[in-house]
């Protein structure tokens, strides 16, 4: 019982600070007691400031969208995979349609096609129709005459453009040369100084042999360059390598094949290298003769 008294005796500074810790409390309840603060702070985002801060927010959003989407590129409309159409946004109904309608042996040659095929949203067609890209003889159909096998009729000799004044438009109207090739030609011709005969369009590169079939049906040389042959029993491999379309290495191959025999009588027999053909043979004939 003493050691209990010891602990609620307090001396005078002791008791000075529990009177003043009573006061200070008193003080405090009086003082929450009359002034209570908020219960609930608002935040009013209709404020200038707010709205303002808000629309930064949004359009970073936005910026932030845009970059992780897939980048759209031009593309034929014809060939659509099951990920691009994905990528694009075709559902997957739309996308059989379109394969579908090309399993028919179809084609969609412009943006109205796609959307009558696909049927899809007005919205979606305006978003991926300017990076449609067809081939050029649909964007610049080309005039021709057609019989009803759909093969060009063959003009007469007199009727044929002579190939040595022929423009780069006037060879574009045929099926197959685009603005590439008709300059590509020019280009040759110019080069060649002039063309001496129709077989030389084949050393133009990039002509195919059934486009320099129609190319012939509608043009022909009628006023050839003259070309100096030269005997090939006595001319040099480097002689030889002046002959348009033959390389180095086919001259000098052609002059081995001369040595080795001697002389050349016909020029049927290089036919037997590798690496000349019938075509080549006769472009010879322009250039050479044996005798």
């Amino acid at each position: 019982m003493r050691n209990w008294k010891s602990h609620l005796e307090f001396n005078r500074n002791q008791r000075g600070g529990i009177f003043s810790l009573v006061v200070v409390i008193i003080v405090l309840l009086f003082w929450y007691s009359k002034v209570k603060p908020s219960e609930e702070m608002t935040l009013d985002i209709t404020s200038p400031e707010i709205v303002s801060l808000q629309r930064h927010v949004d359009s970073l959003k936005r910026i932030k969208l845009a970059k992780s989407s897939p980048k759209l590129y031009p593309f034929n409309p014809n060939f659509i995979t099951d990920y691009r159409a994905y990528v694009l946004g075709l559902s997957a109904e739309e996308h059989d349609r379109l394969l579908k309608y090309r399993a028919e042996g179809k084609w969609i040659n412009a943006a109205a096609d796609f959307k009558k095929v696909t049927m899809v949203s007005d919205s979606l067609l305006d978003r991926i129709s300017p990076y449609f890209k067809f081939p050029e003889w649909v964007n610049k159909p080309r005039k021709a005459t057609f019989t009803q096998k759909n093969s060009y009729v063959e003009k007469s000799y007199t009727e044929k453009i002579d190939l040595n004044v022929a423009t780069a438009e006037q060879l574009q109207q045929v099926y197959g040369i685009g603005p590439a090739l008709s300059e590509r030609i020019v280009k040759y011709r110019n080069k060649l100084g002039g063309f001496s005969a129709d077989i030389q369009l084949h050393e133009v590169y990039g002509l195919r042999a059934d486009v320099i079939e129609k190319v012939q049906q509608q043009f022909t040389v009628k006023t050839p360059k003259p070309i100096e042959r030269m005997n090939l029993n006595t001319a040099s491999a480097s002689d030889l390598a002046t002959i348009p379309g033959i390389s180095f290495e086919t001259a000098k191959e052609i002059w081995e094949f001369r040595r080795l025999r001697e002389r050349v009588n016909d020029l049927s027999e290089l036919s037997v290298l590798a690496t000349i053909d019938q075509r080549k043979l006769t472009l010879f004939q322009l250039y050479l003769y044996a005798e």
